[in-house]
């Protein structure tokens, strides 16, 4: 039974680091960032999130991260832990939201209006009645913008913050997921140490009690070597995952955002591993995630832009106006002038063709970018269900199977039915058999972290905490 997927009013969300606001300072959600509010960003569909099979579904809300990186406090220790270290300062979300700042101000520039020019003019300068001549000051110019092009404009900057935005919303998960994927790979490093650390341990034992056996002259000096190089396989295999162990740690704590908060070890289980349907999971991704909602909106930003650059040949209007002395004749004037350009040869063309060679393209990224997602639910699925399906294998039926095999061929040894050297290989099938089946756990995940991002699920794999 697959853990149900329902949704929820996900436009919520794209306010997460540093409060999302409207272009103009206020805080608000994407809609209000328009004249005309974006389809895709207001009314889009929900997120998903997954519930588990034994209780009620719980709805879920982005709540501001606590804070973890304070100075003289511990290293993080769980999957949780590292993940909100990395929401609360990774820079690649400090970026996405600088870039939502940048877009912003994109919008505000877009429309303001154009300033008025302000000049001085003196002319006639040594005319033979009076040398000081005609001098207009100030004379001022002001375009009178037609066309609605700054409404236009920023209708194009609007759907940009929009983008800005959901790329915030991409770059949270996208980190949230790889946060999860480096713990899982860390804890399975981990997980192995311990798997050998105790095979070592039985080996150990193995080579005592082969030590009593051969001094009773009951086992061959070949099998007692044997014991022995298995016991330093097993130990020089425990020492390589050791080495490895810090490695993966401070890859944990990079990835997370904060290199310098190292653990010296984590906390987590692979027990419960999340139960997810392959349909189900491709459906709320491409109807929720923030990278199909960003190209659909890149459409209404080319459509804007195109209607930007079909209104460019609409003429502006130069309205201008000032005070002029006419020393000559011991006048005081005023002078007014209006002027506009004639779109005759240039009538914005090339770029209007461009526009909507652009909006095509728009177009075609939205569905290249939904086939993207499907292939790589379609790999991690690929990957996650194996890898289930495969330590569910070891951990029901091989290794239970391998540990009887082991006990009864030590048991027939010391009935005298048995060789040493077929306890040997018993034990050595256990140790392959768990090896194994922790792999294939940490396998399965991996993938079922990359799906938790795709699905853009806040709390993973536990339920939220109770308020």
């Amino acid at each position: 039974m697959f853990r149900s997927i329902l949704t929820r009013r996900s436009v919520l969300l794209v306010t997460l680091a540093g409060g999302c606001a409207s272009p103009n300072g206020g805080p608000s959600l994407l809609p209000a960032l328009t004249p005309a509010p974006s389809p895709f960003v207001d009314a889009r569909p929900p997120i998903p999130v997954r519930a588990r099979p034994d209780g009620p579904i719980q709805r879920v809300s982005f709540q501001t991260p606590i804070a973890l990186a304070e100075p003289g406090r511990a290293a993080p220790v769980g999957v949780d832990d590292f993940v909100r270290l990395a929401v609360e300062g990774n820079p690649r979300l400090m970026r996405a939201n600088l870039a939502i700042d940048a877009a912003r101000g994109r919008h505000l520039q877009a429309g303001l209006y154009p300033n008025p020019d302000v000049a001085v003019n003196w002319d006639e300068i040594g005319d033979r009645q009076d040398s000081r001549g005609i001098l207009t000051v100030p004379r001022v110019t002001q375009t009178i913008v037609t066309g609605k092009k700054l409404t236009l404009a920023q209708a194009v900057a609007a759907r940009e913050v929009d983008q800005a935005t959901l790329e915030l919303l991409t770059e949270r998960f996208a980190v949230v997921a790889s946060v999860r994927a480096a713990f899982v790979e860390a804890l399975a490093l981990q997980r192995r140490a311990e798997i050998l650390a105790e095979l070592v341990k039985l080996a150990e034992d193995a080579v005592a009690n082969g030590k009593n056996l051969l001094d009773a002259k009951q086992l061959a000096r070949l099998d007692y070597i044997q014991l022995e190089v298995e016991r330093e396989r097993f130990r020089a295999e425990l020492q390589s995952v050791r080495k490895e162990l810090p490695g993966a740690y401070r890859r944990l704590a990079a990835v997370a955002g904060n290199h310098a908060i190292v653990p010296a070890a984590i906390v987590g289980s692979f027990d419960e591993l999340p139960d997810y349907d392959p349909d189900t999971v491709r459906e709320a991704v491409l109807a929720s995630h923030p990278q199909v909602r960003s190209v659909k909106v890149a459409v209404e930003r080319a459509l804007a832009a195109v209607r930007r650059a079909e209104a460019e040949p609409i003429p502006n209007v130069a309205v201008s106006a000032g005070f002029v002395r006419q020393f000559e004749n011991k006048s005081y004037d005023a002078a007014v002038g209006v002027s506009m350009p004639v779109p005759m040869w240039n009538r914005n063309q090339g770029n209007i063709r461009a526009a909507r060679a652009e909006l095509g393209m728009a177009i075609q990224a939205v569905g290249q970018t939904e086939n993207e997602l499907a292939a790589r639910i379609a790999t991690a699925f690929q990957t996650y269900d194996s890898a289930r399906e495969r330590a569910g294998l070891y951990q029901k039926e091989l290794i239970p199977r391998a540990e009887e095999t082991y006990k009864l061929s030590l048991a027939a040894f010391k009935g005298g039915q048995f060789e040493y050297l077929k306890v040997i290989q018993a034990q050595r099938a256990v140790a392959e058999a768990r090896l194994e089946a922790n792999r294939s756990l940490g396998e399965a995940w991996r993938a079922a972290a990359e799906l938790s991002g795709l699905l853009l699920e806040e709390w993973w794999p536990e339920r939220p905490p109770a308020p």
